[in-house]
């Protein structure tokens, strides 16, 4: 009995690391998340499994709290429990579905990994080990998420020793080689240090701070610019033509972060403006669930909140190619990126406005994310953050 309690939590607490470690916000690191699967089927028994799992979701998400607290100015409480309802999908899952018998637990895990990267749990489905692909086999794309997820498989059975020395070996080979993911030719992002009054602030002054920064941005050759999500704040009429009028003497095409607002609710969007018009680019599939994205509103008959797309616009035409647009929460789960993928596009346009993330590790994670899918598929990337 004492020996099963030592083991149970040496799990636990090699699962805490895990987390911690894999999700540190280094790209090279996040291969370290597969250890997940290893310590979820050697567990004894179905509530070590859900200890297990509690233990590395709630270390790799350890930043919510803190965020939380930042972003609506109050204690830590809320934060907290947004964190413990948060990880309850994925410790639902995974407890349900573990299992004593070795010959169906493989299965039952890629059974998890898949019901945790699609709607509706993989709207929480943050820190899956499945999204390590792109170290691991970087530049092999579908082909390299089928060897992830058989991979996966491999490492909750008896022979997991051997998978994981050969997926050790894959890492080792792909850390030596390694490349960040290059930028699209005639790109530039724009990352910027304004805080929370990005978007909250959207006077005439601001506006026109903003275009310079455009306008020192769109040059030796940049054509598109991009700017950090809800950089532009609210998008409307004279905005539109604020902005188009500034482009009149720049061929650069901006591509911006905006909010458009009605009496229902409001969109988070991406907006492009050239010297000719500005236009709706991208909708948001996923807003941030709870502080965004409110569908509850509704049961009761009101009104408010962000509008989720689902799986609306995956890829967009700017220019002459195609891009994967992801804001913010978008760029933490799974299904928005593969949806994308599917389109094959040229490239990847990732923004967020993360300035109630300081002192976390969330837009790192964030960054870490993105560049892994570019490299699985071979994209480029172009990012533009707030913080």
């Amino acid at each position: 009995m004492r020996r099963d309690y030592i083991r149970s939590t040496l799990l636990i607490f090699a699962s805490i690391v895990i987390g911690v470690v894999g999700w540190s916000g280094h790209v090279l690191l996040l291969p370290v998340a597969l250890g997940f699967p290893v310590l979820w089927s050697t567990s004894q028994s179905r509530s070590v499994a859900a200890l297990v799992s509690a233990a590395y979701f709630l270390a790799a998400s350890r930043g919510l709290p803190q965020g939380v607290a930042a972003f609506y100015s109050s204690n830590i409480w809320p934060g907290l429990l947004l964190w413990l309802g948060a990880s309850m999908s994925f410790v639902t899952v995974h407890s349900v579905l573990w299992t004593k018998y070795p010959n169906v637990r493989p299965f039952r895990y890629l059974l998890a990994a898949i019901v945790m990267f699609i709607p509706p749990f993989g709207i929480t489905g943050w820190a899956h080990p499945v999204t390590a692909a792109g170290v691991l086999f970087p530049g092999w794309g579908w082909c390299g998420l089928g060897l992830m997820t058989a991979g996966l498989a491999g490492l909750v059975t008896r022979t997991w020793p051997a998978v994981a020395i050969a997926l050790i070996g894959f890492w080792l080979w792909s850390a030596a080689i390694w490349t960040d993911a290059k930028l699209p030719e005639g790109w530039r992002g724009v990352d910027l240090e304004m805080g929370a009054s990005l978007g909250r602030e959207a006077g005439l002054q601001r506006q026109r701070d903003m275009i310079a920064t455009v306008r020192g941005a769109a040059s030796d050759g940049v054509r598109f610019v991009v700017l950090p999500e809800s950089a532009l704040g609210f998008w409307t009429p004279t905005v539109a033509r604020l902005w188009t009028g500034a482009s009149g003497d720049t061929d650069a095409t901006v591509i911006v972060g905006a909010v458009m607002v009605d009496p229902k609710g409001y969109d988070n969007v991406l907006v492009a403006i050239d010297r000719r018009r500005g236009r709706i680019l991208y909708r948001e599939r996923m807003p941030v669930p709870g502080s965004m994205w409110q569908p509850w509103r509704s049961w009761f008959g009101e009104n408010g909140g962000a509008r989720a797309d689902f799986f609306a616009n995956p890829v967009v035409s700017i220019g002459a190619g195609r891009a994967a647009p992801l804001i913010c929460y978008e760029q933490l789960i799974v299904w928005p990126v593969l949806q994308s993928m599917l389109h094959d596009p040229d490239f990847i346009i990732a923004v967020g406005n993360g300035w109630w993330t300081d002192g976390t590790s969330i837009v790192p994670i964030q960054r870490a994310v993105t560049t892994a899918w570019a490299k699985l598929f071979a994209k480029s990337l172009v990012t533009a953050f707030n913080t």
